[in-house]
């Protein structure tokens, strides 16, 4: 059964939400924005979650360690339900991307989905790409390459 294009936008708003760092929902997310009706279903909370791993990627599965996450969900006026699951121990932060995906859900609903997402994820996503960048341009500075010499006498 194909997944509706609705399930994938939500998947990636979620992963954009959770990616976020406080900064960025200071700056584009101030609460006052926010709508202050809603009632918790699942109140912030942390806890640890086992980290899996593969050897080279590909190989099997072991068990890398522990991460805190916190998660929670809540429930605006109208009905929509919104959750949040991110790493860390910020529970203002999840519930701002719990507000924010029940938010983006009733923007779906009513056609304005376009509008949100342009307000809400893509200035996260923006940031989140050129944190990427930064990191890599850090990690590229520190790349050693690696060759072998071939000794006259060993060239036949």
């Amino acid at each position: 059964m194909p997944v509706p294009d609705t399930d994938r936008k939500r998947q990636r708003w979620l992963s954009v939400l959770a990616r976020a760092d406080a900064a960025s929902f200071d700056e584009r997310l101030p609460l006052e924005r926010l709508p202050a009706e809603y009632v918790w279903l699942r109140q912030p909370e942390s806890g640890l979650v086992m980290v899996c791993g593969r050897a080279g990627g590909t190989g099997s599965a072991f068990n890398l360690g522990e991460m805190s996450v916190t998660r929670c969900a809540l429930r605006l006026t109208d009905g929509t339900v919104g959750m949040a699951c991110l790493r860390g121990r910020d529970s203002l932060h999840a519930q701002r991307a719990a507000l924010i995906d029940a938010l983006m859900q009733q923007a779906g609903q009513d056609d304005s989905l376009e509008q949100a997402w342009t307000t809400w994820i893509t200035p996260l996503e923006a940031r989140q790409l050129q944190q990427r960048i930064a990191r890599a341009a850090a990690a590229a500075k520190t790349r050693v390459e690696f060759f072998t010499v071939v000794r006259g006498e060993d060239a036949s």
